[in-house]
């Protein structure tokens, strides 16, 4: 891949992408947590004939609690508005953090359809049923204050991840995630990952789909359960990743710290997930 100028963030720009579809989610525009500029790098350099934003776009929860709104927040909103503008079908599934939209379920706002729930169908002709996810965790349905004091303290978290990677940014070193390392090891949040995954391509399964794209745990993967696509972007506040859906059908999970080379330029340039 063509690697070629220095960008104003002093990152290597890659190549421009042209995809099929792209999934992201879980960016959390309003709180402080929110990788806004390097999702602004992301969607300059990948276009896409379809782009699902798969809930948690805008975080109503810290918003409520504290105004934090920043040019680049802005920026995103309106970098979006205008890939739909210009012709990219933009659908938007909100989720927990943003579920005041669900008002509006139906509509369409600038060439952006609100919708509660997709149904998308790859070039290789598999049906994959799209939704946020939240409906499905047992917290947020069954003990909302438990999920605001856990989002507090995720809150910390992300500040402590902040610093701990301006550190590692000023001796050189790549980015990576405290906070996801920290949240992976602890065995209760393996085991909802897991119970969470599982329940989700069930769940298609009973929808006749071929598999689900999801986001709402910040936890990225792609892989085969029970013959079924499972499919998580990710997030912007940790792990820096899409869902993407090359023209062949192919589907790809990109992480676009490995893609924009953003602190160690001998790193690998793309790593990533595949299912044929």
């Amino acid at each position: 891949m063509n690697l070629s100028k220095i960008n104003p963030l002093g990152h290597l720009e890659p190549k421009h992408r042209t995809y099929r579809t792209i999934w992201i989610s879980d960016i959390h525009l309003g709180s402080k947590g929110s990788q806004s500029e390097h999702l602004l790098e992301f969607l300059k350099y990948n276009d896409s004939e379809y782009l699902y934003l798969v809930g948690d776009i805008i975080d109503g929860w810290r918003l409520t609690k504290k105004w934090y709104w920043p040019q680049s927040h802005n920026d995103v909103i309106q970098k979006i508005l205008r890939k739909a503008r210009k012709g990219t079908k933009v659908f938007y599934i909100p989720g927990n953090h943003d579920e005041g939209s669900r008002s509006f379920i139906g509509l369409t706002f600038g060439d952006i359809k609100i919708r509660n729930q997709a149904f998308h169908l790859t070039a290789k002709e598999k049906k994959l049923w799209v939704v946020h996810g939240d409906m499905f965790d047992h917290v947020i349905q069954h003990a909302r204050w438990l999920a605001y004091i856990g989002d507090s303290a995720y809150t910390f978290l992300l500040w402590i991840n902040k610093w701990f990677n301006d550190l590692r940014r000023f001796f050189n070193l790549p980015y990576w995630s405290l906070s996801q390392y920290l949240k992976l090891k602890v065995k209760k949040a393996v085991s909802f990952i897991n119970a969470f995954e599982t329940l989700m391509v069930k769940e298609a399964h009973r929808r006749g789909c071929d598999g689900v794209v999801c986001g709402h745990i910040h936890k990225s993967e792609l892989k085969e359960i029970n013959n079924l696509i499972y499919a998580n972007d990710g997030d912007w506040v940790e792990s820096l990743t899409a869902l993407v859906e090359h023209k062949d059908g192919e589907l790809e999970i990109v992480n676009w710290v490995d893609l924009g080379h953003e602190y160690n330029l001998n790193q690998s340039f793309l790593k990533n997930k595949q299912i044929a």
